[in-house]
């Protein structure tokens, strides 16, 4: 009996063994594994492979295949793809420069996320165009705040996407976990537009002053102490005047001074800004010809700016523009100095233009055109510029203001006012009067010697007694 309860206690210790061995030989089964696995049929490999070239290159930069792959592992995903020409020609390339920044991932992943809806929505699922109706669908940009795309028709019943994109390809890849959409333009969230905004504003960046050799006292042999700092965004030390080039078309203006190239005003943007700017208001096409094409004031304009300077640029539009003469522009450097005459430097704006001259009455603006300034006025309810015929109003106020450089529209050519040159009173030839040859006074000794001589009768020998 003992016996056979010893083989008992034997046999279940043997079972006991076996299946500790098996439970540790065997991996360990977790059907949510961390590592997602993805068919080859997938809609991510399908866009991985399509002719969506520059968003899947985008995706992959974004580092978001593992973040899709868990979106495909869990339910249907729907891709609206821009196409390659969207993404490649018609992208404001500063926008895609700021997408691309290492520091602008999330907003780069924000933006894509926001073209995928983790739902599938065929072009079936389409509002119809009998019905005046929309519909919202979630997508995975959970970082906007309205993260809701509307789907809806079109005039001619053509398919919409978020009010702005039509569907130029639907249905184009279709898929058992997901389909594509081709759109025609790019789809950029409030979130990923106000960062891109905030970026270019003048908040986040600062001028830094130019910061010179260190300069050793001839007298002391030491190093001469450094100036007080300045602190970000102040003036700059020196006048405008000895920042602008020597001479107009000879050179231009210094570059920014060793600072780093960071945390400076990029001036040559918002030059650029500016000039496109007049392009798209219409109307000032050939201030703008001369600043970037006759002469080199644009890159001029760009690098005082990027020192810290600021300017009012009184812009003529095309229709004063049109009445110079040839003679006006033949000279060389007559354009310059023109425009020279136009630029203020000082921040100006309609506003505190106005203000001024209702206060004061008239008001002198200097120039960059040393040492004439120009002159204005409250006329009608305007501000008006120069004196005489040669005057000018504020025709479009504020067409471009952005802290820096502000461009107020004119609609006058301005020139300075020559200074009055002194004339005879009349014209006609004055009369020479004759001359007239006074006599000789004689001296009384010279009397009365003539008077005896006279007695004698002999006065007439000398010429001297007549």
């Amino acid at each position: 009996m003992g016996s056979l309860n010893y083989g008992a206690l034997n046999l279940i210790f043997l079972t006991f063994l076996l299946i500790t061995i098996d439970s540790t030989a065997l991996p360990h089964q977790n059907p949510k594994s961390n590592s997602t696995q993805i068919n080859s049929n997938s809609v991510l490999v399908a866009l991985l492979d399509s002719h969506y070239t520059e968003l899947s290159e985008l995706v992959e930069k974004a580092l978001l295949l593992q973040t899709l792959e868990e979106a495909v592992s869990r339910h249907n995903i729907t891709i609206f793809a821009p196409n390659n020409e969207a993404l490649e020609r018609q992208m404001d390339p500063e926008f895609k420069r700021f997408l691309l920044e290492p520091g602008n991932l999330k907003s780069l992943q924000n933006l894509l996320l926001f073209h995928i809806i983790p739902s599938r929505v065929g072009s079936k699922e389409w509002p119809r165009e009998d019905f005046e109706s929309v519909a919202h669908h979630k997508t995975l940009c959970v970082d906007e705040a309205d993260n809701h795309l509307p789907l809806t028709r079109g005039n001619s019943g053509e398919k919409i996407v978020g009010g702005l994109a039509r569907v130029t390809r639907p249905d184009d890849v279709i898929r058992p976990d997901g389909l594509i959409h081709g759109i025609e333009r790019l789809l950029v969230p409030r979130s990923v537009q106000e960062d891109f905004n905030r970026r270019r504003s003048l908040a986040s960046i600062s001028a830094v002053l130019p910061e010179g050799a260190p300069v050793v006292d001839p007298r002391t042999h030491r190093l001469k102490k450094p100036a007080t700092p300045v602190p970000a965004g102040a003036p700059p030390a020196l006048p405008v005047y000895d920042a602008m080039a020597p001479g107009p078309s000879l050179a231009p203006a210094p570059a920014p001074g060793p600072g780093g190239p960071r945390h400076h005003f990029d001036g040559e943007s918002q030059v650029k800004d500016f000039i496109q700017t007049l392009l798209h208001y219409g109307g000032y096409n050939e201030l703008a010809d001369i600043l970037v094409n006759l002469t080199s004031l644009a890159t001029e304009m760009g690098k005082l700016v990027s020192e810290g300077y600021v300017l009012t640029v009184l812009a003529p539009n095309d229709e004063a523009m049109s009445k110079l003469t040839t003679d006006q522009l033949s000279d060389p450097g007559a354009p310059e100095q023109i425009m020279y005459y136009h630029l203020v430097p000082e921040y100006q704006t309609e506003e505190s233009m106005y203000n001024s001259v209702r206060r004061f009455g008239k008001v002198q603006y200097d120039t960059l055109r040393l040492p004439h300034k120009v002159v204005a006025e409250e006329a009608d309810g305007s501000v008006k510029f120069g004196q005489g015929e040669g005057s000018a109003y504020l025709f479009d106020p504020d067409i471009y203001t952005d802290g820096r450089i502000s461009v107020q529209g004119i609609d006058g050519v301005l020139f300075p006012m020559e200074e009055p040159t002194e004339k005879p009173a009349s014209k006609v030839a004055p009369t020479t009067a004759p001359k007239v040859v006074a006599k000789q006074r004689r001296g009384k000794l010279l009397e009365v010697a003539c008077s005896i001589v006279g007695v004698f009768g002999q006065d007439s020998h000398f010429t001297s007694c007549y």
